[in-house]
């Protein structure tokens, strides 16, 4: 593992895999792996890692082999100094997942920034996707800082020249749990102990640079849109009903991908994965190819 402290978490039935540095200056990527069946690729949201699947893993491990990826820089993934976090460069990532391990007839379910890299990683590899589910596409101008005034004052402070890169390293415990119960209805669905692994992988020497960047790549993100078309495969865009997206910025998504199934989630808001893992379950296992 790319960093000597290690997860607080353990989620029953899986197992912590990385994939090697490459000669090209990538860095190592850690994943872990769990269940049987087709694959299926789960990416994550800003600021979090491959544990923000941790109640949805063992609802669909019986009918998948499941791949929760910490995208480059986040996680327990390597950081390389001067690295990108633009969308391109954690689309090679999840590429690399997909590539490295030979998955084929893969469903990717993102969410958040995760979301993106689904459709574009399917747009690019359309021999290695069957299905995309993605859910609140974190492609609209503002992001979280739409979810309170604490995030938006920490996110422009995290983008501010000069402050940012402190700014970015300062995550007092409560702040960080407010703006994730922004992306949350039911408050109580952040559990302390993942809160505490989120800390503890913001301590990482090098994670501030990872966290500004990922703010300062937002435009990449809303950039990614063009890609939408270009996608072969099957698309599920889901959203929580009080997901920081506009009713705007979900139709333009539908135009973009007309033939997309949609499913709207009452009651929920940006965080499903952590809110109502059974309903993404249930999505998932309707579609799972047959053993």
């Amino acid at each position: 593992m790319s960093s000597q402290a290690t997860p607080t978490i353990t989620i029953p039935g899986t197992t912590s895999h990385t994939l090697a540095p490459r000669r090209d200056g990538e860095g190592e990527l850690r994943y872990l792996k769990a269940g049987r069946g087709a694959p299926l690729v789960l990416l994550h949201t800003v600021r979090t890692q491959a544990e923000h699947f941790r109640s949805l893993i063992p609802l669909v491990s019986d009918r998948y082999t499941v791949y929760a990826l910490d995208l480059p820089g986040m996680g327990y993934s390597a950081i390389v100094p001067g690295a990108s976090y633009d969308e391109p460069a954690m689309r090679a990532g999840v590429e690399r997942l997909l590539d490295e391990l030979d998955l084929r007839d893969a469903t990717l379910l993102g969410e958040s920034m995760g979301a993106v890299l689904a459709v574009t990683a399917a747009a690019d590899r359309p021999e290695r996707v069957r299905r995309v589910v993605a859910v609140n596409a974190y492609d609209f101008r503002g992001g979280v800082a739409r979810s309170s005034l604490l995030a938006r004052a920490v996110v422009t402070g995290a983008l501010a020249p000069g402050i940012g890169p402190v700014v970015a390293g300062i995550e007092p415990k409560p702040a960080l749990r407010k703006i994730l119960q922004g992306g949350l209805v039911d408050k109580g669905a952040l559990k302390d102990d993942y809160l505490d692994e989120l800390l503890q992988v913001g301590t990482r020497p090098g994670y501030a640079a990872v966290a500004r960047g990922v703010y300062q790549a937002l435009p990449s993100l809303i950039a990614a849109r063009a890609r939408y078309r270009d996608v072969a495969a099957p698309v599920h865009l889901v959203y929580g009903e009080r997901d920081w997206s506009r009713t705007s910025d979900r139709e333009a998504n539908r135009s973009l991908l007309p033939d997309a199934e949609f499913t709207q989630v009452p009651g929920a808001g940006h965080f499903i994965a952590v809110e109502r893992p059974d309903v993404l379950a249930e999505l998932l296992n309707a579609h799972a190819p047959a053993a």
